[in-house]
């Protein structure tokens, strides 16, 4: 018996309360996340001992610039995990590994191969950090606890968010903000969606959080990541000052986010001048990462690996001039986006924190030496500090936790309001700046999971309402409102007298009005047209989920009413929020239902075909056995071959009802879903020919 149906045939003889699994589940992940973070924070610097102390000490007694080797030996090494860890992909594609994901489960199979290869490439000094890693960690940790114990999707992806968290708040030491990387980040769609125990999903996380810190500081100390200097805000007017730098770490953030992209599409042979890039195998793009990695460990050694030391050097007031400072902005952003491309593995969460720090450093320093010395403003650090948290929350776009990350981190409170300006500045100026504004703006208030690709398959054919709620534009007011209350709408369609739409009222209309001071006209005098909303958002039948979402996300719609496209003012439908949830929900559980029965498929011929073989050879064995036999063995030799012949046809009947049976229930499934589909995307070439909804 497997080692997860022991723990389920136990907990069901226990038979403890749901809340008590999941409690116990958390604490489970967070012991497990804790002790593979510290391992893997171990790993690196036994990487980094390996690379940088022996290795090019030894290199570097003989040639100075031999040190340029040590990163291209790194990119070989990590190559061939990468190989590794390709080959368990590609064996994992065939599997039901892409539908487990959107069911809330990962694949847990290259878990040690991800680990390995980003303490690797962190080791060698590759511009990355370990918190990605390690938040992938543990979420991967609570995804595997969550399929051991046979839960449900939703305890799932609750135990991946708690596997975040934890990995998180093992990696900064700060389980505050591991807690609220995961409510912002991880569990954003799926803890709006789950509104029946909110607070025990938050208990969840938090105690995940709590457990893997507790682990990680008996592991690696209590200390916070920074050490800081006694600094102070000078002034309440140098508030104005944090909000410049806010707007910079914007700037700084959208670049840093955009030069990851192309880095990637350069090595992907996606540049127009670069398209040989397309056809280099993967040691060697690493090889031209570590190259690159290696030249700067020649001119500017700061800016290789995760760069802790120097932002502490920063955060100590040691003195860097604004050139070197600049300088280093520069080849920091460019060398990680490089090392990304490329294929070195780790985060952003540590290169981000280096650039904010050299930032607030070049900033303060910047603006100490134009202002007169009479105007009093803080050292260079504090700008520093505040600089960190701003291009974090630029790049993560989680502004919360980087206030709560940078608090933990420095445990220091004197500069949390200009912490907080600047961030919330920065976040602000990102949103208006960001052109994938409008897919982020699905997926937070769609309340679905981000997959893009699922919402893009299904029309709003398939799943619009073909009679709304709808009321004539010169119906008395109260007479309307009395029409939207009675039927619990939330909102009717307004049409003229020829059936074309005029307008959409609310019920947030109505009360509106209600509590507005009385007015003229009188409430008792005033028409549907008098109130409604003239500019209505629509949508199109052939529109997909995706397209349509991000035009309500605009305005945070509920529904929307769908119009013929050549016809703008027919309505034909009307789609709403609930719907569309069901329908994400429908498409995920009929591809994990086509996923399992390919699985049993292959189950079943795989066995089928050892069978065949194993019949094969012993009747090929017992041939070649008997016929080097005498003549009074002819009636031993003609059993064998009886026998044999009998076993393997009984077992090849077996197998193939089993396989007739199989193919009748995947037949059986597929004409039902395919009945069901089909009889949804029909209702898309009747929509043509019907008639304008009446009100």
């Amino acid at each position: 018996m497997s080692l997860s149906r022991l723990l389920v045939t136990f907990l069901n003889r226990l038979q403890p309360s749901a809340e008590t699994v999941m409690l116990v589940s958390a604490i489970a992940v967070g012991v497990i996340s804790g002790t593979g973070v510290t391992l893997f924070r171990k790993l690196i610097l036994l990487a980094q001992e390996l690379y940088w102390h022996d290795l090019a000490v030894v290199l570097s007694n003989k040639w100075a610039w031999a040190v340029l080797f040590v990163p291209m030996l790194g990119a070989l090494v990590v190559s061939f995990v990468r190989f590794r860890l390709d080959q368990a992909e590609a064996r994992a594609s065939n599997n039901t590994q892409s539908v487990a994901r959107d069911v809330g489960q990962l694949p847990y199979s290259q878990i040690p191969l991800k680990t390995l290869a980003a303490a690797l490439s962190l080791g060698s000094g590759a511009s990355l950090g370990p918190e990605g890693p390690s938040v992938e960690l543990g979420s991967n940790i609570g995804s595997l606890l969550g399929q051991m114990m046979q839960f449900s999707s939703e305890r799932i992806r609750l135990l991946i968010g708690a596997g975040g968290a934890a990995g998180l708040a093992a990696g900064f030491n700060a389980p505050i903000a591991g807690v609220f990387f995961a409510l912002e980040v991880l569990l954003r769609d799926s803890y709006r969606t789950n509104k029946s125990s909110p607070n025990s999903d938050v208990s969840v996380v938090v105690i995940a959080s709590v457990i893997s810190a507790l682990v990680s500081q008996i592991s690696l100390g209590e200390r916070p990541a920074f050490s800081l200097p006694v600094y102070e805000v000078r002034s309440y007017w140098e508030l104005p000052l944090y909000l410049g730098l806010g707007i910079l770490a914007s700037v700084v953030a959208l670049l840093f986010t955009r030069a990851i992209k192309q880095a990637k599409r350069f090595f992907a042979g996606e540049w127009a001048i670069a398209p040989f890039m397309q056809k280099l195998s993967m040691p060697v793009k690493l090889l031209i990462g570590g190259f690159c990695v290696g030249l700067i460990a020649l001119t500017f050694p700061e800016a290789i690996g995760i760069g802790y030391e120097t932002v502490e050097s920063i955060l100590q007031d040691t003195p860097f001039t604004i050139p070197l400072l600049a300088i280093l902005l520069v080849i920091k952003l460019l060398l990680t986006a490089i090392s990304s491309g490329s294929g070195f593995v780790g985060g952003i969460f540590a290169p981000s924190i280096f650039l904010g720090a050299v930032l607030g450093s070049l900033y303060g320093q910047a603006i100490a030496s134009i202002l007169p010395a009479s105007i009093p403003i803080a050292a260079s650090p504090a700008y520093a500090l505040v600089g960190m948290a701003a291009v974090l929350a630029g790049t993560v776009r989680a502004p919360l936790t980087s206030v709560l990350l940078l608090f933990e981190m420095t445990r220091d409170y004197r500069i949390v309001l200009p912490l907080m300006a600047a961030v919330g500045l920065c976040a602000w100026v990102l949103d208006q700046l960001d052109n994938t504004k409008g897919d982020r703006m699905i997926m937070q208030w769609s309340d679905l999971p981000a997959d893009i690709e699922v919402l893009e398959k299904i029309k709003i054919a398939e799943v619009m309402t073909l009679n709304p709620a709808s009321i004539k534009y010169s119906m008395p007011l109260l007479q309307a409102a009395q029409f939207i209350t009675s039927g619990y709408h939330h909102s009717a369609l307004v049409f003229d007298d020829i059936n074309h739409l005029q307008g959409i009222l609310t019920t947030q209309d109505i009360k509106r009005l209600l509590s507005a001071p009385a007015g003229e006209p009188p409430l008792e005098e005033m028409t549907v047209q008098n109130i409604c909303t003239r500019e209505v958002l629509c949508t199109f039948a052939d529109e997909s989920l995706a397209e349509a979402l991000k035009r309500m996300a605009t305005r945070d719609l509920r529904q929307m009413p769908v119009v013929d496209r050549n016809q703008p003012k027919r309505v034909i439908g009307m789609v709403d929020r609930l719907a569309i949830t069901t329908a994400y929900n429908t498409a995920l559980t009929k591809r994990a239902i086509a996923a399992r029965i390919t699985a049993t498929k292959l189950t079943v011929n795989i066995t089928n075909t050892s069978a065949n073989t194993t019949n094969s050879n012993n009747t090929s064995v017992n041939a070649n056995a008997n016929s080097g036999n005498s003549r009074h063995n002819d009636n031993n030799q003609y059993e064998e071959k009886s026998s044999n012949s009998s076993l393997g046809n009984g077992s090849n009947g077996n197998n193939e009802k089993i396989i007739d049976k199989d193919n009748n229930l995947s037949s059986s499934l597929n004409n039902n879903l395919n009945t069901n589909s089909n009889s949804n995307l029909n209702k898309e070439l009747d929509i043509h020919s019907s008639e304008a909804i009446s009100p």
